[in-house]
């Protein structure tokens, strides 16, 4: 199935989705395929091309990846950049709903992770963690530079295939554990995000609330 969307629908309506996610339908392993060729498309840093996609299906990996997020989710709620925070420090109404909309989703994704018939791992060989000193900004933005624009393709091709995503990086708290049991060579690749993948409940998907572009946008100066 493909949506008719314009190219701007597209990029308006694709949305984190996570208790939109079916668990109930597969995923045909060619639909990750395709919307994986579409991500190859995207642009790397040097044209380097150092990317991975580390697609998980196996049922008892899927369920330890959950524990771990969940694991990870509890520590989450804490920190003073969580959603969780964010609505608490909300002062218009609309945007309080709309956050406390986000943290109900957020609560629902890290309960039902595992449940996600795929969960895809955007992967960048080489790691930047440990890089200090004057080339360290260039090194982490063209590193992640390098990956985050093909997964976000990736996401954008899902969407028009009637798949869910949702960007995440909570299991990044044990990025070496998940590492260990999916294979990846830690101290060579780093992981750059998770996404669950699945069918959606209904395609109806709109823009969502945003600052106005007065808000962000600078022009010459801050």
């Amino acid at each position: 199935m493909s949506l008719d969307l314009s190219a701007d629908s597209l990029l308006t309506t694709t949305r984190a989705v996570r208790k939109r996610l079916d668990f109930d339908r597969p995923v045909n392993p060619q639909l990750i395929r395709e919307c994986l060729e579409v991500a190859l498309q995207a642009p790397s840093g040097s044209n380097s091309q150092g990317w991975h996609f580390v697609v998980v299906t196996d049922a008892a990996k899927r369920q330890r990846i959950g524990e771990l997020y969940s694991k990870g989710f509890d520590i989450y709620r804490n920190m003073q950049q969580s959603a969780h925070a964010l609505a608490e420090a909300q002062t218009e109404e609309a945007d309080a709903r709309q956050m406390e909309r986000v943290v109900d989703s957020a609560e629902y994704l890290a309960a039902n992770l595992h449940r996600a018939p795929v969960m895809v791992i955007p992967c960048v060989e080489g790691r930047t963690d440990t890089l200090q000193g004057q080339g360290a900004a260039i090194a982490h933005a063209s590193q992640y530079g390098s990956v985050l624009p093909a997964f976000w393709s990736f996401m954008l091709a899902a969407r028009a295939r009637g798949l869910g995503t949702a960007w995440t990086t909570i299991h990044l708290m044990f990025e070496e554990e998940i590492a260990e049991l999916l294979g990846i060579p830690y101290a060579e690749v780093t992981q750059a995000g998770l996404s669950p993948v699945a069918h959606t409940l209904g395609t109806d998907f709109k823009a969502a609330r945003r600052k106005s572009l007065e808000e962000v946008m600078h022009v010459d100066t801050w």
